[in-house]
């Protein structure tokens, strides 16, 4: 069995595993425990704009799964919308329907907090990720993700 609960300060070691095993597939990232630590920790400090969700085995207690969950305004909505990052699962844990109950979670969170779109970035080259949110129901945008450091 299967919950899907807020994280807390105590599953911070966990979640930077699962963070080590998202960015160490993705184009643009670099796993490093010390800024991953600071980032979770600005996350949970924020509970009223921000939530991490786990999947976590209820017979063993061990963190196999997660999302967080940002709002941001929209400017386009009018209204809050919800920025999804960090979706990743242990790899014997995939296709088992985990992710699509922590984006279900995720989206239940998000319209409790006012959010009228939600959204996310997948890199281009993780076919199974895309795969994966074309199947829930996420529809690509014509819009391009840029970045600059400061």
């Amino acid at each position: 069995m299967i919950t899907i609960e807020p994280a807390t300060s105590a599953d911070i070691p966990a979640l930077i595993e699962l963070l080590d095993i998202l960015f160490s597939i993705e184009q643009d990232f670099q796993p490093d425990a010390e800024k991953q630590q600071r980032a979770l920790e600005l996350l949970l400090a924020r509970p009223e704009n921000a939530v991490i969700l786990i999947a976590r085995s209820a017979i063993h207690g061990v963190v196999i799964g997660m999302v967080s969950v940002q709002l941001v305004i929209s400017t386009a909505s009018g209204a809050p919308s919800a920025w999804l990052e960090d979706v990743v699962l242990r790899p014997e844990h995939r296709a088992c329907g985990i992710g699509r109950r922590l984006l279900d979670a995720a989206a239940k969170w998000a319209t409790r907090k006012g959010a009228r779109r939600m959204q996310l970035l997948a890199d281009a080259d993780n076919t199974p990720a895309l795969g994966f949110y074309e199947h829930q129901g996420w529809q690509p945008t014509r819009l391009f993700a840029w970045r600059k450091l400061p």
